[in-house]
């Protein structure tokens, strides 16, 4: 471990994450972890770490960070206004820094979150398996907590790279207002007729309640079938669901929501909620149906794209 950054501004809300702390949703402990896997995973490759290191996750507006010590370093996920010493430097890429230098992530372009990753990782203490900060229990991460002005960062070791690399821009995900999330229907929708065509029928707009437990959007009422209950007992919850309160108003559920005894109507595909995690509020949503078989080719065509990355950088 080595003091690794200073924080001198820590913009909003920038937590610790890494690939999420699993086995302890039963005793309401929720996985955590990054919401953006796709852009978390590149960052660690940029900079030549394990898939699973930790990374910085920062929201809409980032930190300002003095480096202690030399390392790689990469930001991937939304485009920010990233700067090196006052230069900009480009996303996507792994550049090397020393100590002394200053790095300075602003207001986001498009996207929402971004993924700063450096060499050997955030090396913050394993909680449960996992350094992700899960803020609502003050659990893992930097204190259970977001990091705050004058937070030191450690790095873990890490083999510092012999060449640079750089994400080829062809395969970088572009973040719209406009998102079109692919979702198979169920596991509770039998509860509904109308609501399901309103659902894939209509489009909704992401509201100012959207944060890493669960985004709620703006819409059509998506109404239940008539004589069935409006909730269900609850039961455990995934990253994706789309819950249907009483009011209508559809809610995505993400990586800090354990169980819910709101129905389900659909559930959004794993390789798509990284676009949920890039929606900002005022962002608009549609639904698209598709069957587990697309589920499973998305899942695939992504693990390949992952795996092209891996073999050119």
């Amino acid at each position: 471990m080595m003091e690794m950054f200073k924080v001198s501004e820590p913009g909003p809300y920038s937590t610790v994450q890494d690939k999420g702390r699993y086995g302890y949703q039963q005793f309401g402990i929720p996985t955590s972890g990054v919401l953006d896997q796709f852009a978390y995973r590149v960052a660690n490759m940029l900079v030549g770490n394990p898939e699973g290191a930790a990374v910085l996750e920062i929201t809409v507006l980032g930190p300002r960070l003095e480096v202690l010590a030399g390392a790689d370093i990469a930001v991937t996920g939304a485009e920010m206004r990233f700067s090196i010493n006052g230069q900009p430097a480009e996303g996507w890429t792994a550049f090397r820094v020393e100590p002394g230098d200053v790095l300075s992530l602003r207001q986001v372009k498009t996207g929402c979150r971004a993924y700063l990753a450096v060499t050997g990782g955030i090396d913050v203490p394993i909680v449960m398996g996992s350094r992700s900060t899960y803020a609502g229990g003050k659990i893992g991460g930097y204190e259970g907590r977001p990091i705050a002005k004058g937070d030191i960062l450690p790095r873990g070791e890490g083999k510092l790279l012999t060449t640079s690399r750089k994400m080829s821009a062809k395969l970088i995900p572009k973040y719209a207002q406009e998102i079109v999330l692919r979702a198979i229907e169920g596991p509770q929708d039998d509860f509904f007729d109308q609501g399901i065509v309103t659902l894939f029928e209509s489009e909704f707009t992401v509201s100012s309640r959207a944060d890493r437990m669960g985004y709620r959007l703006q819409g059509p009422a998506i109404t239940h079938r008539e004589g069935v209950r409006k909730s269900i007992i609850s039961e455990p919850s995934l990253p994706g669901g789309i819950q249907i309160p009483p009011d209508g108003q559809a809610i995505i559920l993400l990586v800090e929501q354990t169980v819910g005894g709101y129905t389900k109507i659909a559930t959004i595909i794993s390789t798509d909620i990284p676009y949920v995690a890039q929606a900002k509020p005022g962002d608009r949503i549609r639904f698209e149906r598709v069957n587990l078989e697309t589920a499973h080719v998305a899942f695939r065509q992504q693990e390949q794209v992952l795996q092209q990355i891996k073999e050119q950088l």
